[in-house]
């Protein structure tokens, strides 16, 4: 019968000493950006999409309360994206507990968003809040633009943390969001996204959510697409 060695012994009471200062705290989105894939899946393929779907479900949840009914996915030439909804636009005004305004609020603390509020969203399509998040934490940079109540507002963010002030930077009569954002190489292997795996999702989405047009267009090859439905009593016509 083998023995341990009393210096075996005295190290393994060492490593077994699980203390309070063992507990690490992670604050804010650093936690996404230590453990990546908790959140998305993975990092290949389908967590580098994921990103983008989860920005586009925000859109589907103004979608699904009946305040939007066009989103548009850009494909950049510079391996970004961007994606538009004419929505109510992410509210823009000072968080009562936050005492930050409501849009930085959104993107840059977990478990924030409209969705937990029965009263915004009676159903919704995505993790709202918690996905653009997420979003931002795994971008190197990220800018959000809101256009509401005659205004448009910008901010900037760089891996997760504001990289400017929410700012006013015009005027407008229209309404929505607009999300641009670059999925960060410190993160992910390759940021290179495939328009197939994009037409396919805006499909599904255009199907499932009647009245709501969805368009794509790849900047690098010219490539677009509009995708609605029109679910009438001859059938389904794209």
């Amino acid at each position: 019968m083998t023995q341990n060695s009393p210096n075996t012994a005295s190290e393994n009471s060492q490593n077994n000493s699980y203390k309070a200062e063992n507990i690490t705290v992670l604050k804010g989105l650093e936690a996404v950006r230590k453990r990546p894939a908790m959140y998305i899946g993975d990092l290949g393929v389908r967590g580098l999409h994921h990103l983008v779907f989860e920005v586009l479900d925000n859109g589907i949840d103004e979608a699904l309360g009946g305040y939007c009914d066009y989103i548009k996915l850009i494909i950049h030439k510079d391996g970004t994206a961007t994606v538009i909804d004419n929505g109510r636009g992410i509210p823009v005004d000072l968080h009562p507990t936050e005492k930050k305004p409501a849009v930085e609020v959104v993107m840059t603390v977990l478990h924030a968003g409209g969705k937990f509020d029965k009263k915004n969203y009676k159903v919704s399509g995505g993790l709202h809040g918690v996905g653009v998040s997420v979003v931002n934490a795994l971008s190197e940079w990220l800018e959000v633009k809101v256009k509401r109540d005659g205004k448009i507002y910008f901010q900037s963010y760089q891996r997760g943390a504001p990289s400017s002030e929410l700012k006013e930077v015009g005027d407008t009569t229209e309404h929505g969001t607009e999300v641009h954002f670059k999925p960060d190489l410190e993160i992910f292997p390759s940021i290179d996204f495939q328009f197939e795996i994009f037409h396919n999702r805006v499909r599904e989405l255009a199907f499932l959510n009647k009245g709501l047009k969805l368009e794509i267009e790849d900047e690098r090859d010219g490539k677009k697409k509009n995708i609605g439905f029109d679910l009438s009593e001859t059938g389904i016509r794209p």
